[in-house]
């Protein structure tokens, strides 16, 4: 399956995934009713696609993004397929016939090559269980009708190649020759003057040199062209390989070698690289000579630990309503802390990677193998990023489950939920040794909120709502204060048993021992390197063989409360 170019809308589609089903079903029809109006010309912001698609404004760099309007309507090809592909039904249970290929295609008497060139036209096609229990494209009966009321004349030029007679395909034959043997024009410039003279449709005529050519090999019509691509012409052939076809096709195509053909592809693939905004959390550890091999040597399997609590809740809080989301819950295992860092680790330094091997490239002179390489960082980071957000898909359901009395939907707040949850990820810092759940929990938080003050009607119970966010908050801090305080008192006393002098002060101070316990005042490690006179990387060297023998020596409930 090919992938979506816009990382915002690739992005969007990985948040759906965490949608309750019932909404994504209309969020898909949401979809193909945008499809519908995209104009190939045009540039749309990626608000006003995620907005027709879900109803959220994002806010942020992407928002603004401006997507050509023919290149929208390639990912949306693709966000429709595979957002289908998850939601797939059985046909049986469709209120309405569902055609394969193969069957549209014989209804309609023309190839399936013809239904393929439809689909890029606008047919849309969804994801079906068929009665072999595979899942395969089918059409539905409205959307071939609405299809065929926007385009009245396509089904009848399609069939004009299967009616072209042998004296028709001699006489396209001999154009072709003529022009080739008096002109300058390009194979795909002869093709489509021929096709204006006769008024058979571009593919019958390349499909009858085509033929023509195989049955006589010795009698080329014409020879690779050596004359420089039109832009144009550059970006439907990257088009056409995106959708799949194959190089071979696209050489005979466009009358080109296959040297040729890869240049053009890798430097539109290169263009959309050097566009792609790529951040990272910066470490110390991406700069040691050995990083690569530390941190890819190092285990990210997810650990299986038994949590059921949150799946009790949600199963209280309406679990019919998302079943999916249900399983993914029960099938996901909870992270240990040293998994998530470890996950974080990664994530962030695969793309760094690609940031890194994405500097210095050249498009006059682009090495494919340069591409696949920076392709595969940042899809393997996405995968991990994946992952963890389904490792915490229980914390979205345990917030969403008490702000239930704001009114608001159930799924609209998991939906919510988890847009936080994602955009947490991405800008979460684990060199600083927190917890993501707790940054996640207070984003998760805020975006509720927001959510309950817009739902509110009026000024009063918008207040109302606001008082009970922040009475429940404080009796959280009221219960947790004496763990923490009795916690403190005994890190105190740890730490003055097993670490020197210079390390209890790197420690106190790095976590905040040496302030309230409300509000930890806390220090960097160039600030103690200063004052001690050391290196920051010094320092942080002191500051994990400190940390190493309190982990041997506090509880893991301790230790947590200490760095988290």
């Amino acid at each position: 399956m090919r992938k979506i170019k816009s990382q915002s809308l690739a992005q969007l589609l990985l948040q759906l995934r965490f949608t309750p089903e019932k909404k994504r079903l209309k969020q898909l029809d949401a979809a193909e009713e945008l499809y519908a109006v995209i104009e190939l010309d045009k540039e749309y912001p990626f608000e006003f696609v995620c907005f027709r698609i879900t109803g959220f404004h994002p806010k942020g760099s992407a928002a603004e993004e401006l997507i050509k309007g023919d290149k929208l309507l390639d990912d949306l090809r693709i966000f429709i397929s595979k957002m289908s592909g998850r939601l797939a039904r059985p046909v049986t249970e469709q209120s309405q016939k569902i055609y394969t290929i193969k069957e549209l295609a014989e209804t309609l008497a023309v190839s399936t090559k013809t239904i393929h060139r439809w689909r890029e036209r606008g047919l849309i096609a969804r994801k079906f269980i068929f009665d072999d229990g595979k899942r395969r494209f089918g059409f539905l009966q409205s959307t071939v009708d609405k299809f065929f009321k926007a385009n009245p004349d396509l089904a009848t030029k399609a069939k004009s190649f299967s009616r072209l007679t042998d004296k028709q395909k001699q006489r396209i034959v001999k154009q072709a020759e003529k022009l080739t043997a008096d002109t300058n024009l390009t194979r795909h410039q002869i093709i489509n003057r021929i096709s204006t003279e006769t008024g058979k449709c571009h593919e019958t005529i390349r499909y009858t040199l085509l033929n023509y050519e195989r049955a006589n090999p010795d009698k080329p019509i014409s020879t690779q062209s050596t004359t420089v691509i039109e832009p144009a012409r550059a970006a439907e052939i990257y088009r056409l390989f995106k959708q799949g076809c194959d190089v071979k096709d696209l050489m005979e195509r466009f009358n080109r070698n296959k040297s040729s053909i890869y240049r053009i592809i890798n430097r539109r693939r290169a263009r959309e690289l050097l566009a792609r905004k790529i951040e990272f959390i910066p470490s110390d550890e991406f700069l040691e000579e050995d990083a690569r091999e530390k941190i890819f040597s190092k285990p990210v399997h997810i650990e299986k630990k038994s949590s059921t609590e949150p799946l009790k809740q949600f199963e209280l809080v309406g679990a019919h309503l998302l079943p999916e989301y249900l399983q993914i819950l029960k099938d996901t295992p909870v992270l240990t802390r040293e998994r998530e860092v470890g996950l974080f680790r990664r994530y962030n330094y695969l793309k760094y990677l690609a940031l890194q091997t994405r500097t210095g490239i050249k498009l006059r002179r682009v090495s494919g193998i340069r591409l696949n390489q920076i392709e595969h960082y940042l899809a393997e980071a996405e995968e991990i990023k994946r992952r963890i957000v389904e490792a915490n898909l229980r914390l979205v359901i345990s917030i969403a489950s008490k702000h239930m009395a704001t009114g608001t939907d159930f799924s609209e707040l998991v939906s919510k939920g988890n847009f936080a949850l994602i955009n947490t990820v991405e800008e979460f810092d684990y060199t600083k040794g927190f917890r993501f759940s707790k940054r996640a929990s207070l984003n998760i938080a805020k975006e509720y909120a927001k959510l309950s003050g817009k739902s509110t009607g009026s000024i009063k119970a918008k207040i109302g709502t606001l008082k009970n966010i922040e009475r429940g908050l404080q009796t959280m801090m009221a219960r947790d204060f004496a763990a923490i305080e009795r916690a403190r008192q005994s890190l105190t006393q740890v730490i003055e048993n097993n670490l020197t002098e210079r390390e209890q002060y790197i420690i106190s101070n790095r976590f905040g021992l040496v302030g309230s316990p409300i509000k930890k005042e806390t220090k960097t490690l160039k600030q103690i390197g200063e004052e001690l006179g050391f290196s920051k990387e010094r320092v942080r060297q002191l500051e994990l063989i400190a940390l190493q023998k309190l982990r041997q020596s506090l509880s893991s409930e301790e230790f947590e409360l200490l760095t988290g």
